[in-house]
């Protein structure tokens, strides 16, 4: 086996992600040598992987569903919003260049060849690479262009897979009209469909479904269920929605975490760690009645830490976390969170603001750089006498003035120490540092303490509640989908001959054409090279 496919949805949210990490999961289970692939991802959540390079989250979780190491072939492109109508691009995992959404239009034709070199080397390299597209294929504006959905199949000529969620209402109009606005050359790699988070009896949804395989002359692959808690690292804000997980205490108590929803909220996936704690209650919030009454709030990472910093003002929020630092309770700030905390920032990078006050509850100072810091960490926690891990994802450089660091780099000078506490705020750089389970346990001992909170942690290593997880995503393909089918696309690729679907409602008559390479435009000087006139 060689092969590849791509996960398509009606919608963003619709379940790609879920679905590309499941079937991952469930080959990887199988014996099967498979990676992700994301061409393009739009996204503030990343991770960084072993040789310093940034990726979507999502790809890195769905690496770890396919029980292989990620790297930046797996999302050779990479679209970090700064503000409403900036990005920085991250290509093969280093920042390229910043773009407003009509300049990155002109400079995404010069992309193709770094997404096609970097599938081509995935298959080169693994039995089978799932890729996942963006947002929706009937995005009928960007086809033109398109780099990940339609555009990578025909490139590639991938089998397609169209995901739609239930769970939203008109997933058969949703399906239907996705297949029914692709062009025909299209339309000839979308191989069969899926449903997602269903709920109730099978036998009053299959009618419905032998419709839509009439209507659309292309087979229904199986129907997932809804799970409660069903998780995957997520890739953007949307996710947030749905809230985390929580269990039962061990204790009398539960301690409740309220994680501030910033507007370019980034990694905000440190806090799964936390959820998956016995006993711990986590909410994303914009109140500050939350925060104020709270056991421990967290200031997540964020791509723009004065833009959001503002917010924080304008929301009253820091106001509210001002008021509970004074009354001794806890804080923890993390990468942005943690640079405001400080009482200073030079930023000419990112807001391209200047100098700006911080909230004055760490004694830190920030200057922002161009060059972004991607790098993993191993070290200690002397403060809570721990081991300690993490990931760096920043522009920002902290200076520490004062205050006692809480974390030592292993691999760092002796007075290259990490972080600042002071009192009940604590702040790291630190990415994943909540992913070390002692060390998780002992903030969330010293949070319980601070608030008289009967609470006693859990067991359950957390790489081992995530590989569980991972465990039930596989399990759902194996239980509710028509394996056969996928290992037939893996093996054979696109079927021939698929109908047209027409306007009017049914198949046309005769098979699909042939499908052929997107055709898109090269020429002229590369944007990438610096040299380059800019577009």
């Amino acid at each position: 086996m060689s092969g590849a496919l791509l996960v398509a949805g009606t919608t963003s949210d619709a379940g790609k992600s879920v679905l590309v990490a499941a079937i991952c999961r469930w080959l990887a289970r199988e014996g099967v040598k498979v990676a992700p692939f994301k061409a393009q991802n739009m996204a503030l959540n990343s991770a960084v992987t072993a040789d310093g390079a940034e990726i979507g989250r999502a790809q890195a979780a769905q690496a770890a569903a396919a029980m292989v190491p990620p790297e930046a072939a797996m999302n050779p492109i990479l679209i970090k919003p700064t503000g409403d109508r900036h990005s920085q691009v991250v290509v093969m995992g280093q920042p390229a260049f910043e773009a407003g959404a009509r300049d990155y239009h002109n400079r995404r034709l010069y992309l193709k060849p770094i997404v096609m070199d970097a599938l081509a080397d995935l298959r080169s390299r693994f039995d089978a690479v799932i890729c996942e597209g963006a947002g929706s294929p009937a995005e009928i504006n960007l086809r033109a262009h398109d780099l990940t959905n339609m555009g990578l199949a025909r490139a590639a000529d991938l089998p397609v897979i169209v995901i739609g969620d239930i769970d939203r209402g008109g997933v058969f109009a949703a399906l239907y009209g996705t297949v029914g606005l692709l062009e025909p050359a299209d339309q000839a790699l979308i191989a069969g469909t899926v449903i997602n988070r269903f709920r109730g009896d099978p036998g009053v949804l299959a009618p419905g479904l032998v419709q839509l395989e009439q209507l659309i002359g292309r087979p229904n692959l199986g129907v997932l269920p809804h799970v409660d808690g069903l998780w995957l690292d997520a890739e953007d804000s949307l996710a947030m929605d749905r809230g985390l997980p929580s269990t039962p205490p061990i204790g009398a108590d539960v301690i409740d975490v309220a994680v501030v929803r910033l507007p370019r909220s980034s990694n905000v996936t440190d806090a799964d760690a936390l959820a998956a704690e016995p006993g711990v209650r986590v909410r994303y919030t914009t109140d500050p009645t939350d925060v104020l009454r709270a056991d421990l709030v967290v200031l997540p990472g964020t791509k723009n830490t004065v833009l959001d910093l503002a917010w924080l003002h304008r929301q009253g929020l820091a106001d509210a976390i001002a008021a509970r630092a004074a009354q001794g309770r806890p804080v923890l700030g993390i990468c942005g969170g943690y640079q405001m905390l400080g009482t200073t920032l030079h930023d000419d990078v990112e807001s391209r603001a200047g100098t700006v006050a911080g909230l004055d509850l760490l004694p830190v100072v920030t200057t922002f750089r161009p060059d972004k810091l991607l790098a993993q960490r191993v070290g200690t926690s002397p403060r809570f006498a721990t081991a300690a891990s993490g990931y760096e994802i920043r522009h920002g450089r902290v200076v520490r003035h004062g205050g006692d660091a809480w974390l030592v780099d292993a691999l760092a000078d002796a007075d290259d120490d990490e972080g600042c506490v002071v009192g009940a705020v604590l702040g790291t750089s630190w990415h994943g540092v909540l992913e070390h389970d002692a060390l998780r346990r002992a903030i969330l001992a010293d949070v319980a303490a601070r608030t008289n909170r009967d609470w006693l942690p859990g067991a359950e290593p957390f790489a081992q509640v995530r590989a569980r997880r991972l465990d039930v995503l596989g399990d759902l393909v194996a239980a509710h989908l028509d394996t056969s089918a996928l290992y037939r696309l893996l093996d054979e690729g696109v079927p021939r001959g698929l109908p047209v679907v027409a306007p009017g409602g049914a198949p046309a008559a005769g098979p699909l054409p042939e499908p052929s390479p997107s055709g898109l435009d090269l020429s002229g000087p590369d944007p990438l090279d610096p040299t380059a006139e800019s577009t």
